[in-house]
């Protein structure tokens, strides 16, 4: 990553104006001067937005519907001029921020190639020489021929898709066009953006999949109702960005106050790699090193007492209160340095102080990171737990087998019930628990999980080879 700008937003802010009927349109354009604000109203999208995104940095946008993601990432592209502000961008950019923009509906999809190719950038020419790679990326066959408004949107978002990556993007901005497509397709595209990401380009991801934010990106920003809350590492913000998801209306205003007041310790410039909150699980985690103490026995797991995740938050509690989640051997033991292949239990209990309805519990494992490697729901969603009344107490306990890598993982704990018609989460705890897992030196298996994959490889002669 580059320490050069990419990308600088200085005080943006964008202004729509909305009518209460179609006729005040024309009443305002009719109206002199003096008199035209009274036939609208002024809806504010974006409000005074400060952004720098350097070179090769891949940024997370994250926020609810309508708090100015789209906005921003239009104002950046040019498709939008903001009300007031700056905005400075170096390089080409190549921008996939609804299906089919740029595109012309009664042209065939080769026709729209070159069109919007030109329009990213690239001469008659250059789009000529990329046009094989583009039809077999975007891989619709002999509809390339057909016009593009006989197209799915699957066929859509490929054809737009495939011309984007294939300009050779200084800045490749994404606004949640990859959810259509079959799956195949998306872990293409994925790739292609990674293999961009590591050429050195600037990635702006809009997306609202917790995972793919924290896997994709080096730094996330929150928005919400046209104000940049939060800007921090991927899994501090899309903490907080789930927590405003499911808190109670009544509660809104004050959440927001909340993660504006953590703002500043979302990102320190001492080190824009952590929050202060993960450096300290950091922190932890290299205190928990394969060099620590070991018990007596080595074969025991055991409880650490100072691995006490910093990076516990609680969403807003609805009538319902988790208490103690923690992980236990077979036998009843509290622990959290487990030996691989070993049966573990984690387990917490709820408290409701209200009576419930279509009770579930939910528990899930991650990385430091925030990477969501699995986890389970207790009951579901057609069997819940009927009813639960004021004062009850639900015990929920997960068996599971530790498949992991050595290293350091998380735990969350989450509630869900009936609000109304409506199943959300009646109280949650991002980061509830923490616990080790022991290196094991003969270890076969790669990656994160163990799938217990039986290796086995041969030398076979030098004919069969042949």
């Amino acid at each position: 990553m580059s320490s050069e700008l990419g990308i600088r937003v200085a005080g943006v802010h964008k202004s729509f104006p909305i009518y209460e009927r179609p006729v005040h349109r024309l009443l305002q354009m009719l109206s002199p001067r003096s008199a035209k604000q009274r036939w609208f109203r002024q809806f504010h999208a974006l409000k005074g937005i400060d952004l720098e995104v350097r070179k090769g940095e891949t940024l997370g946008i994250v926020g609810r519907n309508g708090s100015g993601k789209s906005t921003l990432l239009q104002i950046i592209c040019g498709t939008l001029e903001p009300s007031a502000g700056t905005v400075e961008v170096q390089g080409r950019i190549a921008a996939l921020l609804e299906l089919g923009a740029g595109f012309n509906p009664d042209f065939t999809g080769r026709e729209n190639v070159f069109l919007y190719g030109t329009v990213l950038g690239l001469t008659r020419a250059e789009v000529h020489a990329r046009f094989d790679d583009i039809a077999a990326f975007a891989d619709i066959g002999d509809f390339i021929d057909q016009p593009v408004k006989t197209y799915s949107s699957g066929m859509y978002v490929r054809l737009a898709f495939a011309v984007a990556i294939n300009v050779t993007p200084d800045i490749l901005v994404v606004d949640e066009a990859l959810s259509v497509g079959d799956e195949a397709f998306q872990r293409k595209c994925f790739a292609r953006i990674n293999r961009i990401r590591d050429d050195g380009a600037t990635v702006l991801f809009v997306s609202h999949s917790a995972g793919v934010v924290t896997q994709l990106c080096d730094r996330a920003i929150l928005l919400d109702r046209g104000e940049l809350l939060l800007d921090g590492v991927p899994k501090f913000v899309v903490s907080r960005y789930q927590k405003m998801l499911y808190v109670p209306a009544e509660r809104a205003e004050a959440v927001r106050e909340a993660i504006r007041a953590e703002r500043e310790d979302a990102l320190e410039p001492e080190a824009p790699a952590l929050s202060a909150i993960d450096e300290s699980d950091a922190q932890l985690v290299r205190q928990a090193s394969p060099d620590a103490a070991m018990p007596r026995k080595a074969a025991e797991d055991w409880f650490d007492e100072g691995m006490t995740p910093k990076s516990t938050m609680r969403y807003d509690e609805r009538g319902a209160t988790i208490i103690d989640p923690h992980v236990e051997s077979l036998d009843g033991r509290t622990v959290n340095v487990l030996r691989a292949g070993r049966d573990y239990v984690y387990t917490y209990r709820v408290r409701f102080d209200e009576a419930m309805r279509g009770v579930r519990c939910g528990m899930l494992i991650k990385t430091l990171t925030g990477l969501e490697l699995g986890g389970a729901a207790s009951n579901l969603a057609r069997q819940p737990i009927a009813q639960v009344e004021a004062g009850g107490m639900v015990e929920a306990r997960f068996r599971f087998r530790c498949l992991l890598d050595g290293g350091t993982y998380f735990l969350n704990a989450g509630v869900l019930a009936m609000v109304g018609e409506q199943e959300t989460y009646v109280d949650r705890l991002i980061d509830a628990a923490m616990f080790r897992v022991l290196p094991q030196p003969e270890r076969l298996a790669t990656g994160f999980v163990d799938f217990c994959v039986q290796p086995s490889a041969c030398v076979l002669g030098t004919e069969l080879a042949s």
